[in-house]
């Protein structure tokens, strides 16, 4: 009996911080997925443009801003990154409109105003980012069109089927595959030995969303992207490394470029850089979208 009870309590004390740690990740999950939803309020005064929704095949309504341009000047479509809305792109979307480019800011379902149950790290919001491409193509027709993709606004970009055909693309800070995300993620807030609870992680992908991780791969669709491309990479990002960021780079069909942001974590680079971020993106959009 004494031994009966001695083996179950090793039992017991083995599996308990493995159940503890199953509740700790499942929590987490359920918080990684939530809807980012708020509201945005009325287009900025400084801005000249008009509130407009359109459908999405993620199956949602995205709302979002238009502001119109100069013709023959291009059009840009900002998408935002991870848990944020078109007011991070607010800032973008004035000194892409003050060179007469026509602007895009949406909010991707599941955040800001748009809707959506869940955020699916870029698989529903790739569908998004053809359906506001799509609408820019329509309400600016013979415009050439690029993006400007942040984080996971620059995945779901690359994951888009069929792949966008834009005039050129600049990705910031956007990961490779979902399981160095999760690697990173997990590194950060537990340490390095965390990442073998990855597998609990992207379990809960097929679980919670039907999505496999093998869905969330940009470093596979980036190669079939033909227009050129600008990465945008921070050099202290542990969100998505230096690493990682040259790792989707070199996967890239020519023509490419890469700005290493020295000092720069996974933050707003427009708000770190200033008028340099502004300078190189002009520059970038005005080679390969004006007429």
């Amino acid at each position: 009996m004494k031994r009966s009870r001695k083996r179950l309590a090793v039992a017991v004390g083995v599996s308990t911080p493995f159940v503890l740690a199953l509740v700790i990740l499942w929590a987490a999950g359920t918080t990684l997925i939530a809807p980012a939803r708020r509201s945005i309020g009325s287009l900025p005064t400084d801005l000249s443009g008009r509130a407009v929704e359109f459908r999405s095949a993620s199956g949602a309504t995205l709302r979002g801003w238009f502001l119109p341009g100069r013709k023959g000047a291009g059009a840009v479509v900002l998408m935002h990154g991870y848990r944020g809305s078109r007011l991070n792109m607010v800032s973008r979307a004035r000194f892409l409109s003050s060179a007469g480019y026509t602007v895009l800011l949406f909010d991707f379902q599941a955040h800001g105003e748009s809707e959506g149950e869940n955020i699916t790290a870029g698989y529903l919001e790739s569908r998004d980012a053809r359906a506001a491409f799509d609408f820019v193509r329509a309400e600016a027709p013979g415009e050439r069109v690029g993006v400007l993709g942040v984080s996971m606004g620059g995945a779901a970009a690359l994951l888009a089927e069929p792949p966008l055909d834009a005039q050129a693309l600049v990705l910031e800070m956007s990961y490779p595959t979902i399981g160095q995300a999760m690697d990173d993620r997990l590194r950060m807030h537990l340490g390095s030995w965390a990442v073998v609870f990855r597998p609990l992680m992207t379990a809960q992908l097929k679980l919670r969303l039907g999505v496999s991780a093998d869905d969330l791969r940009p470093v596979e669709h980036v190669g079939r992207v033909a227009a050129p491309k600008l990465f945008i990479a921070g050099a202290e990002d542990r969100h998505t490394t230096l690493e990682e960021s040259r790792q989707l780079f070199d996967a890239a069909a020519e023509p490419k470029e890469l700005w290493v942001v020295e000092g720069a974590h996974h933050q707003d680079l427009h708000a770190l850089k200033g008028r340099e971020y502004e300078e190189r993106i002009l520059s970038f959009f005005e080679k390969y979208l004006r007429r």
